[in-house]
């Protein structure tokens, strides 16, 4: 058996540039935001609670709750859209193809009958408005002659639609059936934002030019604006109302989010401006808003999302963050077995804690991309695209300076000797580099092409695997190698190899999606027939207590098996990561954690049969 006890989610993709469109359902604290192909379920009240919907087969670009609460319709940039329920496993609805391209705005009418939706028409219709259970189409939407950035649907009777867009435009349709009404130009850059007040009688557009501008929710007559004293600097990306729509959020590629109150007159003033806690770089560009309950949301261009008390501003904001791309490895400290360190491709390293989630970000003075990360006591070692090997101290939450070491090849797999931890073997195309500290001892053609290796922990000894699928065991003297013995059993290039933490067995995994559990004395096969993954094995992990082996894969399947038992006898982790399953470890003897391409971790708690 397995269960899911924690996840700890991937954070909005973002787009430079550009805003993206968060929502929630007032009732429940409940959030969603897009990543990949997964829609991601939050509470504003309980970060750790996460619920992942990953039924799309494109990238997802904006979801929304139905007014009750009771569905989604999620959209991705394929011009599909999905409505699913919240409730019975997510349970499908329908699904329609709504435009010919991306979608990037949807809306549904109060009633919750209706849903509007706009983006990239490739040169067919930009908006789209139709029933949620039929698909016939409530309208017809002329009027924009480029990619329609946001729609806004009037949340009380008469029904209105207000959309806007890349021409500058901000259109106007009366309905139901809607009909083209009017149409005003008074933005001068992209139009990135629409939003009806909740009591409908007026709605605001926010633009790349800086401006906010204010029209009656009925007439749409422009009746004010965004003050221009203490105004922002950069493009707005994204605006939302305040429950009582008496003031609005508007977030800002100048790095600050302001509150306005908005006057009987339709002007705005700036009531509060809030600077984000961050280093100042581009990553800091605010570029989603939400504005729900007590709650105040903002998401930055790196994904990291801060809450805000609405009613105590000067407090500083809970930061939840995390990783937006695939994550490659993950290492569980032994110091203290509840800290977990992650590194994603894009190079950022984040610090975990059991119970708590999101610890920290682990800042290097170099933001290069990460292949391969190990972590000893004190010590980070990683390895990139570059040619180059990291070891980086490591003093509580603070990276010391790295000591860098080009070994002139570039890096395909890293094992370091955990009870002498300054040598370490590299697996480069033809063969082997022998690392002590910051010196390279020597760096040796085995005749090969190479794939995997692993030193044993007192480093007396090293396997390497070929990717012609044999494992070829070396004796280490000093700063070479001496062969001892090739073992053939697997059928595919070798992906991964690893010593059990009492140094008794070792357990290799291939492309061709079999594991194998050796002895070490003997050499013999300990536990075979592990082939119940359908794809690569990427990563395998050891329990602390040397009694099961855990092996993820390309399939995103994580697969328990326990040493003593034969192989059928598996725990099987259908769908643990979207995408495949990168990394997997042991944070205790029960305890496994997985991530992989969906940019989420999990810990899954094992009760073996």
């Amino acid at each position: 058996m397995a269960n899911l006890v924690e996840t700890y989610a991937c954070t909005p993709s973002t787009e430079r540039g550009r805003g993206i469109l968060i929502s929630g359902d007032p009732k429940t604290n409940a959030f969603l935001y897009c990543n990949g192909r997964s829609v991601i379920i939050r509470y504003l009240d309980r970060p750790l609670e996460v619920q992942v919907y990953s039924e799309h087969a494109y990238q997802t670009t904006v979801a929304r709750f139905s007014p009750n609460g009771e569905w989604i319709a999620s959209a991705d940039v394929s011009g599909m859209m999905r409505i699913w329920g919240t409730h019975n496993g997510f349970v499908l609805k329908n699904e329609f193809r709504v435009l010919s391209g991306r979608i990037d705005d949807l809306q549904w009418s109060a009633d919750g009958m209706r849903i509007v939706a706009s983006g990239d028409g490739k040169g067919k219709s930009f908006v789209r408005a139709f029933m949620w259970d039929s698909g016939s189409n409530v309208g017809e939407f002329d009027g924009h002659s480029r990619r329609v950035l946001s729609c806004a649907f009037k949340p009380t009777r008469p029904f209105r639609i207000v959309s806007c867009g890349e021409d500058f435009l901000i259109n106007f349709y009366e309905g139901p059936p809607f009909k083209f009404k009017q149409s005003h130009r008074d933005h001068t850059n992209f139009v990135n934002c629409v939003r009806f007040s909740p009591d409908g009688t007026k709605f605001i557009t926010v633009s790349s030019d800086k401006q906010g501008l204010l029209y009656d929710g009925k007439t749409a007559e422009k009746m004010g604006e965004l003050s221009q004293e203490d105004a922002h600097k950069g493009s707005i990306y994204a605006v939302s109302w305040s429950p009582d729509s008496k003031q609005v959020l508007t977030v800002s590629a100048d790095k600050t989010a302001k509150i306005w109150t908005i006057s009987e007159d339709f002007n705005g003033t700036v009531a509060k401006t809030l600077t984000c806690p961050g280093s100042g770089g581009v990553e800091d560009m605010l570029v989603g808003c939400l504005w729900q309950n007590d709650y105040i949301v903002t998401v930055s261009l790196g994904g990291t999302i801060f809450l805000y008390s609405a009613n105590d501003l000067d407090k500083d904001p809970v930061i939840l963050c995390g990783h937006m791309k695939n994550i490659t490895s993950l290492v569980v400290l032994k110091t203290s077995p509840e800290t977990i360190l992650s590194s994603s491709y894009d190079g950022l390293i984040f610090k975990w804690i059991r119970g708590f989630g999101y610890n920290g970000k682990l800042e290097r003075k170099d933001k290069n991309q990460i292949k391969c990360l190990v972590a000893v006591d004190e010590e980070i070692i990683s390895s990139g695209f570059d040619n180059k090997i990291w070891r980086i101290p490591l003093t509580g939450d603070e990276c010391g300076d790295a000591n860098i070491v080009d070994i002139g090849s570039q890096p395909k797999d890293m094992s370091v000797a955990i009870r002498k931890h300054e040598l370490a073997l590299i697996s480069i195309e033809k063969g082997v580099v022998l690392l002590n500290g910051t010196q390279v001892l020597s760096t040796i053609d085995l005749g090969f092409i190479v794939s995997a290796c692993s030193i044993a922990p007192d480093g007396t000894e090293a396997i390497v695997g070929g990717q012609d699928g044999k494992l070829h065991i070396y004796s280490v003297n000093g700063d070479s190698l001496t062969e001892e013995a090739v073992l053939e059993k697997h059928r595919g290039a070798i992906t991964v190899i690893h010593y059990s933490p009492d140094v008794s067995m070792f357990a290799s995994a291939d492309a061709n999606r079999e594991a194998v559990v050796w002895d070490r004395v003997t050499r013999e096969v300990k536990l075979k027939n592990m082939l119940y993954h359908t794809a690569r094995i990427n990563s395998l992990a050891w329990s602390p207590d040397n009694t099961m082996v855990a092996t993820g894969s390309l399939d995103t399947c994580v697969i328990v098996y326990e040493i003593s038992k034969p192989a059928a006898s598996r725990i099987t982790i259908k769908g643990a990561n979207l995408g495949g399953v990168y990394a997997v470890s042991f944070v205790d003897n029960n305890t496994v954690v997985s991530s992989g391409e969906d940019a989420c971790i999990r810990l899954w708690q094992i009760t073996p049969q």
